[in-house]
């Protein structure tokens, strides 16, 4: 009988259940400001599962030649980021495009500039077959995990003693690690969400105004702020005219005509430098290319409008307020 299932299973083309964690599931704390995450059903953090995933982030046996982990671009030292324009793959290579932090990343609505991935579990695996980027085939990075005694001992603490060890459960333990990575509490939230009128400085309170005012800096129009919540992103995608080369093109189309994913701004003063490109080198220089307007082309976004309006201190408070989105970080 014990037979029957499996037999059947094959026979009308099935495949096996996927393998899910045998321990106890975690329930995610939220922090002030930030709304309950979703977990998928097939993907249930556990204890063991988090702790696996951070192996997994923090090991260089993802890449080809064992140079890179995912903290490499994603270093929790630099707000998970790498601080540079481009990220840096396997033998020197340069990537296109930014290295977006893994800070409340989970709260995507798509992941990738160009929203590419559907979901943490989906983009985790991106990196590592990349030729740019770690440089490794997806049945490489199962040989080496499987040859990596302390990997093989916590797969079969987080997902029994028989567990099959794949790329799709290396992508799930990671983007369990991911979830834990949330940051909330700013100064903003505690002004906005728990009434400490104190914890925004004045420059700040200005530059909240300034950003949402549509008459001001209407940045709120895609960098949204809900009445409990605010993940200042409306999780669309926009272009902006960043990345025009010397023909006046642009020199990366994105998702569809120069629209990429609007991120989200909390923390954004750990994380420079700024945009797809890594073009933009501060939070001042940021501000100073929405007053120009963005980059006129075919396909600009009907929102960006040039803030020549705003006074050089509207523009500082604007900086200032940016700077109250950071949060407090993971542990």
């Amino acid at each position: 009988m014990r037979f029957l299932i499996p037999l059947l299973m094959l026979l009308s083309g099935c495949t096996a259940p996927p393998t899910k964690p045998v321990g106890k599931p975690l329930t995610l704390v939220t922090p002030l400001g930030l709304p309950r995450l979703k977990v998928p059903a097939d993907n249930p953090p556990t204890a063991e599962t988090v702790a696996l995933g951070k192996k997994l982030f923090l090991s260089p046996v993802l890449s080809v030649d064992r140079s890179l982990s995912c903290a490499n671009c994603h270093n929790p030292g630099l707000g998970f980021t790498d601080r540079q324009p481009v990220s840096t793959g396997v033998h020197g290579q340069k990537g296109k495009r930014n290295a977006p932090t893994i800070l409340n990343a989970a709260y995507n609505v798509e992941q990738f500039w160009d929203g590419r991935a559907k979901t943490l579990e989906d983009q985790a695996s991106g990196p590592m077959a990349n030729s740019v980027e770690m440089g490794h085939t997806l049945e490489g990075v199962e040989r080496a995990v499987n040859e990596d005694p302390e990997l093989v001992a916590m797969f079969k603490q987080a997902y029994g003693p028989q567990v099959k060890i794949t790329v799709d459960l290396v992508s799930k333990a990671i983007a369990s690690f991911e979830r834990t990575i949330v940051s909330g509490n700013s100064p903003f939230d505690r002004f906005a969400y728990a009434g400490q009128l104190d914890a925004l400085t004045p420059e700040a309170r200005r530059g909240l105004k300034v950003f949402s005012d549509s008459a001001k800096g209407n940045c709120a129009v895609c960098h949204t702020i809900e009445e409990k919540y605010a993940l200042f992103s409306d999780g669309k995608y926009h272009n902006l005219g960043v990345g025009m080369g010397p023909t006046g093109e642009l020199t990366d189309l994105g998702k569809e005509k120069g629209r990429f994913r609007t991120p989200i701004l909390r923390n954004v003063a750990l994380t420079a430098p700024y945009m797809h490109d890594g073009s933009l080198k501060t939070l001042k220089e940021v501000v100073d290319f929405y007053v120009g307007g963005g980059n006129a082309n075919p396909d600009l976004d009907p929102e960006m409008k040039a803030l020549s309006h705003l006074t050089q201190q509207e523009r500082a408070d604007l900086v200032s307020f940016l700077e109250a989105l950071t949060g407090e970080l993971p542990k």
